[in-house]
């Protein structure tokens, strides 16, 4: 199974190699990627799965597009 994922700003150095083909297994949830791909969860605020908001622990299926996002500051 393979999903798309985008690490944005801050954390895109943890962009995968195969961003549009990461291979997961069945089972996996978006915390066990954001474990592998070794983002630490206190820089990690939004995650979307398919364009929508989720928590860590949503199961992720073939085909899903993941979207990891820090915390952005501005003024």
């Amino acid at each position: 199974m393979n999903i798309t994922v985008k690490c944005f700003a801050t954390l895109s150095r943890f962009s995968p190699p195969d961003v549009d083909a990461y291979a997961i297994s069945p089972g996996d949830t978006v915390a066990a990627v954001v474990a592998r791909l070794g983002i630490p969860e206190e820089e990690l605020k939004l995650v979307f799965v398919n364009g929508a908001h989720a928590p860590l622990d949503t199961l992720l299926a073939d085909g899903d597009r993941v979207g990891l996002f820090p915390a952005v500051g501005g003024g």
